[in-house]
């Protein structure tokens, strides 16, 4: 057996400083030290042999002096040392002093203390040496019928392993097993012994399943598993048997364990596709998701429901489930919630969209007056998206819904304030039966907004579609109010010189210190003379955002104000009262310019607002027909547009969605009937056990993990030493989801043997190198694989480096040493194209704080191109409509959004255009700004824009 094959199963740490003990000084220890000295040297002795040392003198010694002594901790470091000493000759028969040791076995496999015996049962599943094993067959087999179960289910392990390897020993293992099966009581010894039946007799192990298939709700959940896993192995390998299996299936779905509840939901489905059978399951997930604390395991189950939805025939099954799944939303954590809102989404229909926006509308109101849980804003802002959507797809539900969410809009979260107003104008655009009762509900909460964002979107709206002379007149009345006594500027010196006149009133209070405004101390008395202040809180709303010094509100206003009496001279014929209105518009905006041009805000008004409004008073003096036109009815097909381009995109999305789901039939494929398809046929179908294998490995593409020679033929050789080094070195390096493993291949160039060959490695970036690997021994010429694993932490390009160190045997100099080439980690591996609204990109943008310009440096010529070969590069995706970025005008920017593995946003903006004077093969000019939260995203994807973009385009 090749040094390769010896397999070794226990792994023991090996300290690296102290010098190796002569073999003299060992046998001393081991034949008249006490038990500790005993127990070290022995310790001594299995790491040497691991190194390489053959040791055939002390053989003998431990037989004699260590295999007697009942210590339990020598015992136990026998049975790793006769694990990995040589128990042959070199002509490959048995050494004699192996019988001795057989004989020692024996004796603890009788022995009356139960770990000692479940040990050894233990150790006897690593032997393979057959003639070792045969005299002790009796004595296993004795150990089935031991009181204690730790014996008995290493016993089973033991007579598992031995009829595995060496059937002859015990060909009637099965049946033994079957019988042991039949009247053993514990869950562990039941678990193993059906275990190893599946594996080695499956008829049998199906006969017993078949005798106590009732019973089967009453075991213990290790054995469930393993029964679950046993009817989901027989029904893919014989279709037919499921009718038998079906209802065990259906029964484990009650069982007690969350594991065996998952499991056997997860089988049911890939059983049956029958609509009861998915009603069962999806409702076996809800339920664990409702009662399973753990977070982590909510996702996951949930992304089991958005699989069962992905299939066309479960999706209208899971639709009657869609009540169920909002309960799921008590969770408080807010990555379930959204998942779980944008299934109940995908599952909405015209049946079940009323009970949906009830939930939702009760979920909004409770959102209302919790305000301790930090997500609190992050959910309201989700369910208005969602209740949104609904109204979109689902008109008549709109009218429900509008009065609710308008109440947010006086909300202190800007940011859900805004979803409903971009909800509130798409549905009035859209909507004409609910325009009276938009405008209505808008002007009840006009007063009480506290955004001034919210309220320029508010003024627009009332602008826009104020359409009757009560609504037109009732805007009027609330812009007054907000803006409060007019002219302002007068009113507010007023107030200023107010202050100072003796207008005193008496109040009682304590007293205390106050500073007055040269900074001196002044004691005020209990009973004191003040005039109270009028506070700035007191201001009404738009009169306070004016003082602040934002004026952009005010060209908002005067804007609406335009619209407001352009449209009121046309419903009102009357010219005295239109020109009332039409005066009372431009007082307002004159007295906003008067305030902007005065001292009295914090920032004076900019020359863009001054603009706005002055172009706003020379309208309404004039009142061309021309200006009418663009006021009243440009401005809104302007909006029209926008929301056909948004909704046309929309559809296109779910369009591109749905053929991805439909399983398109060419006519030229072939039909496969079941009862024609061959057994073996039938279990070429993907295992899930063994996907869920490959995947806890880390093997996500599950295509290449069945052929693993294929995938390593894929992938590129690192090579890290030279040809004509001592020790040859190259490296695959295979990149998993959250860690990186490198199989290096280690090769001894030279004629002697290099002991403690050790791969030396260091990282550089966000990876840490999870295990040193451990040293070898080389012969001359020989190789060997080594493999190191590397965890990532975060989205940034690494690098590892390092090097080879080994002793030359019978040398006397210092440890030699061959630096490694450096092997650079892709960023690539770990970002992936991801969208976002542009609310949300926005927020980011000014959020983060690392930026990263990156100059545009190509060949290419064509501002398309250029975009896509970014694209293609960085795994990003392009944010920006199609339809913006069509046409041709000699420039172009767009948003581009990816998101890492580890939920870290990256963000880019691309700014480029054609330098039309220096002709048609000049390469396209900008630049690219990268933002992120981590320095290291950022700089990262920087380099990977520069290195990749000057590249030739194909």
């Amino acid at each position: 057996m090749t040094a390769a094959e010896n397999v070794c199963y226990t792994l023991i740490n090996v300290p690296m400083d102290s010098e190796p003990p002569s073999e003299i000084s060992l046998k001393n220890d081991l034949e008249k030290g006490d038990v500790k000295l005993k127990t070290e040297a022995l310790k001594k002795v299995i790491i040497m042999i691991l190194n390489g040392e053959k040791l055939p003198g002390l053989l003998m010694t431990i037989i004699r002096f260590v295999l007697p002594l009942q210590d339990h901790t020598i015992k136990k470091l026998l049975l790793v040392f006769w694990e990995i000493v040589p128990k042959t000759t070199p002509d490959g028969r048995l050494l004699q002093e192996m019988i001795l040791v057989c004989d020692a076995y024996r004796k603890d496999l009788q022995h009356p203390n139960e770990f000692i015996r479940g040990s050894t049962l233990r150790f006897l599943c690593k032997l393979k040496e057959a003639e070792l094993l045969e005299p002790l067959m009796p004595a296993i087999r004795a150990c089935l019928e031991h009181r204690h179960s730790y014996v008995r289910r290493n016993a089973v392990l033991a007579i598992y392993t031995i009829y595995r390897n060496f059937e002859h020993l015990i060909p009637d293992a099965p049946e033994l097993i079957h019988d042991f099966l039949v009247n053993e009581k514990d869950a562990s010894c039941k678990r193993n012994a059906f275990m190893m039946l599946i594996h080695a007799d499956q008829d049998r192990a199906l006969d017993y399943l078949s005798t106590c298939i009732d019973q089967v709700q009453t075991f213990g959940d290790i054995l469930q598993l393993v029964i679950v896993e046993l009817i989901y192995k027989v029904c893919h390998a014989n279709p037919s048997e499921r009718a038998r299996f079906i209802r065990c299936i259906y029964n484990l779905l009650q069982s007690s364990s969350p594991a065996v509840k998952y499991e056997a939901a997860g089988t049911l489905v890939t059983l049956s596709s029958a609509p009861t059978a998915i009603k069962a399951a999806a409702q076996c997930y809800i339920d664990l998701i409702i009662k399973e604390s753990d977070n982590n395991v909510k996702l996951i189950v949930l992304d089991r429901l958005v699989e069962l939805k992905e299939h066309p025939s479960h999706e209208r099954v899971l639709q009657d489930l869609v009540m169920d799944i909002l309960r799921v939303l008590s969770t408080p954590d807010l990555e379930v919630r959204k998942k779980t809102l944008q299934l109940a989404l995908d599952l909405v229909s015209s049946r079940n969209v009323e009970e949906l926006v009830i939930v939702l509308k009760k979920e909004v109101i409770k959102t209302n007056n919790v305000t301790e849980h930090e997500d609190t804003d992050k959910y309201r802002q989700l369910l208005v998206r969602t209740l949104h959507s609904c109204s979109v797809r689902f008109p008549d539900m709109a009218a429900n819904v509008i009065p609710v969410l308008m109440e947010f809009l006086s909300d202190n979260n800007e940011a859900a304030a805004a979803d409903v107003l971009e909800f509130v104008r798409e549905a009035i655009q859209r909507f004409d039966n609910l325009r009276p009762l938009i405008v209505e509900k808008m002007l009840e909460v006009f007063h009480s907004i506290k955004s001034v964002k919210i309220y320029r979107g508010a003024l627009w709206i009332l602008g826009e579609y104020c359409s009757t002379k009560e609504d037109i007149q009732s805007v009027m009345t609330e812009v007054r109010r907000s803006l409060g006594e007019i002219p302002i500027v007068e009113s507010e010196i007023k107030k200023e010189a107010g202050e100072l006149k003796p207008e005193e009133e008496v109040s009682v209070g304590p007293a205390q210190k106050l500073v007055t405004e040269m900074g001196t101390y002044a004691t005020q008395s209990a009973l004191s003379s003040s005039r109270p202040a009028k506070k700035e809180e007191d201001r009404p709303p738009l009169r306070g955002f004016l003082l602040d010094g934002d004026f952009f509100v005010a060209a908002s206003l005067a804007t609406t104000l335009t619209k407001l009496a352009l449209r009121y001279m046309s419903l009102v014929q009357e010219k005295k009262k239109q020109n009332s209105f039409n005066a009372e518009a431009m007082l307002l905006m004159a007295t906003i310019l008067h305030l902007g041009k005065s001292s009295l805000p914090k920032k004076p008004i900019t020359d863009d607002d001054v603009d706005r409004i002055s172009l706003c008073l020379k309208v309404l003096s004039e009142c061309s027909p021309l200006m009418n036109d663009i006021f009243n009815k440009e401005c809104r097909q302007s909006l029209s547009h926008m929301l056909s381009a948004k909704l046309e995109e929309e559809k296109l999305s779910q369009k591109k969605e749905s053929e991805k789901r439909n399983v398109t039939i060419q006519p030229d494929d072939p039909i496969s009937f079941m009862q024609l398809t061959a057994k073996n046929e039938m279990s070429s179908k993907e295992d899930q056990f063994q996907l869920s294998l490959l995947a806890a490995m880390g093997n996500t593409q599950r295509k290449e993990a069945a052929d693993p020679l294929a995938s390593k033929l894929n992938k590129v050789v690192t090579q890290l030493t030279g040809f004509s080094d001592p020790v040859y070195a190259e490296a695959y390096v295979h990149v998993n989801q959250y860690d990186i493993v490198l199989d290096v291949l280690v090769v001894n160039q030279t004629s002697d043997t290099l002991q403690n060959c050790t791969l030396e490695l260091a990282t550089l970036g966000d990876l840490k190198l999870v295990e040193k690997p451990s040293p070898l021994t080389l012969a001359p010429h020989d190789f060997a694989n080594i493999k190191a694993n590397v965890k990532v932490a975060s989205t940034e390009n690494g690098i590892i480096f390092g090097n080879v160190v080994y002793d030359v045997s019978g040398a006397a100099s210092d440890r030699n040493c061959v630096v490694l080439s450096d092997i650079h980690i892709d960023i690539m591996d770990y970002i992936q194209p991801a969208s976002c609204t542009d609310a949300e990109f926005r927020q980011m943008w000014a959020e983060f704080e690392w930026e990263n310009k990156v100059t545009v440096n190509t060949n290419i010529i064509d501002l398309n191109e250029y975009l896509q070969h970014i694209l293609k590069s960085t795994n990003m995706k392009c944010l920006t409509p199609e339809k913006a970025l069509s046409g041709y005008c000699g420039f172009m920017a767009a948003n581009l959004y990816a998101r890492s593995i580890f939920g870290e946003d990256a963000l880019a903006n691309v700014s480029i255009e054609k330098p039309i004077h220096l002709g048609p093969e000049a390469p396209v000019t900008g630049h690219i700004r990268i933002r992120a939260k981590s320095q290291g995203m950022a700089l990262s994807l920087g380099d990977k824009i520069n290195l990749s973009q000057k590249k030739t385009s194909l």
